[in-house]
């Protein structure tokens, strides 16, 4: 992943999926884009980029608890959103 672009990593998303990210705590959100798989940590749903950490205020803790949805899925056919941790 570039460290400067709003990407994340997802599991199971389809590749240029677009996601909204919201970091419970503070209401900030971002749009990232799955470029990547993973994270492969137990419990963890996401990891973004140093960028869209930022912009989300959890570049200090690490992780976040926050909500994602999916925003724009492309021609793909995809659903959900959660409330887990995520690495940033």
């Amino acid at each position: 992943m570039n460290p400067s672009l709003m990407t994340a990593a997802h599991r199971t998303l389809p590749f240029g999926t677009k996601v909204i990210v919201t970091n419970k705590r503070n209401g900030k959100s971002v749009v990232v884009r799955i470029n990547d798989r993973g994270p492969f940590i137990r419990g963890r749903v996401l990891d973004v980029s140093k960028a869209a950490a930022k912009d989300i205020g959890m570049i200090s803790s690490g992780t976040a608890q926050v909500c994602y949805q999916i925003v724009d899925a492309g021609d793909q056919k995809v659903a959900g959103k959660g409330l887990k941790a995520i690495d940033g």
